[in-house]
């Protein structure tokens, strides 16, 4: 039998309730040239009995026994089960809208540029509503519709939604595709590929059901906490815009400031100055690092400057502000908060 144009790689664990809406979702789509990868992770509920019924009754559904070893370990074992040219990825408690990879391979088919594709999202929940935050982060990935937009937002939030994406095989193989280790993994191929010179983009369309609740990994699970997201941006801003040795300023001595510096520190980038608005702050030292006000701001081209500034408005004014000013995004500053 040849290869599918799809393989699905979908990671089960204590799902019985959710996975079989997951699966058939995907199977009811307008492509119907897909293989799905269920891997059940050591499930203690009746997820493995679902899992197998679904494999018989559709011979494009297939199922893996992860062991229990973890997200990571079982997208590792489903990838190298896989040999269609693209794959795609999905949880077991979201739901597939019919479009959604038959949109994602016609996006990839039309640009060679870009490495994967994510789609826009619809956030629900069961038990109440969703919230505000997780609804405006949902907005605003679902607005980075082009590469561009989305290499420039990269520093700011994780730009694709993980079970929503459809990504080119040799690009996850040439980049060695996820990674364990103590940081999030969907946050981590996202640099990696970008680092390596791959697009990236969300559709328009609104073609991923993404589910909330207090359940999921990036509440429970301590890789997914700000600081370890912060870690990430500061090991890829060293290897990627401070690798020729430029100083950088961080606008933002707050909490994400502070903790993005202490990394950077780290990776050897020399921080010159904080910038801030606070003037108990300013005309202070923090750890040796002066802070001075906007206003000694000065104009671009002295080195990097890292917006660390996390509330969204603040942080649009002072981006049309620095633009205003002759700043150059991507070349003299960059949001990462």
């Amino acid at each position: 039998m040849p290869a599918p144009v799809v393989t699905v790689l979908l990671p089960a664990r204590n799902a019985e309730t959710t996975v079989a809406r997951a699966v058939e979702s995907l199977l009811e789509g307008t492509f119907p040239d897909i293989r799905v990868l269920a891997v059940d992770d050591g499930s203690t509920d009746g997820t493995q009995q679902v899992l197998q019924r679904l494999a018989a009754q559709d011979h494009r559904v297939e199922l893996l026994d992860g062991g229990g070893r973890g997200l990571v370990a079982a997208l590792q074992l489903a990838l190298a089960h896989t040999h269609s040219p693209y794959v795609a990825r999905m949880d077991a408690d979201d739901e597939a809208l019919p479009r959604r990879l038959e949109a994602s391979v016609e996006a990839l088919e039309a640009d060679p540029r870009l490495a994967g594709v994510g789609t826009g999202v619809e956030l629900f929940r069961d038990d109440q509503p969703v919230s505000p935050s997780l609804q405006s982060y949902a907005a605003w990935l679902n607005g980075l519709t082009t590469p561009e937009a989305l290499h420039r937002e990269r520093f700011l939030e994780s730009p694709l939604c993980h079970p929503s994406v459809c990504l080119r095989r040799d690009a996850l193989l040439a980049t060695g595709a996820w990674e364990d280790g103590d940081f999030p993994e969907d946050y981590a191929l996202w640099l990696k590929l970008i680092h390596a010179g791959y697009g990236l983009k969300n559709l328009p369309e609104i073609l991923l059901r993404w589910r909330d609740s207090a359940q999921r990994l990036t509440r429970t699970d301590a890789r997914y906490a700000k600081r370890r997201f912060l870690w990430l941006k500061a090991h890829y801003l060293a290897r990627g815009p401070l690798t020729d040795g430029r100083p950088c300023s961080v606008w933002g001595a707050g909490p994400s400031g502070l903790t993005l510096s202490r990394f950077l520190l780290q990776e050897g980038i020399r921080i010159e100055r904080y910038i801030e608005v606070h003037p108990r702050k300013v005309g202070t030292r923090i750890n040796g690092i002066p802070v001075v006000s906007g206003a000694e701001l000065g104009p671009p081209g002295r080195g990097l400057l890292l917006v660390c500034v996390g509330v969204r408005w603040a942080r649009e004014e002072l981006r049309a502000d620095l633009t205003a000013r002759g700043w150059v995004e991507g070349t003299d500053f960059l949001c990462a908060a």
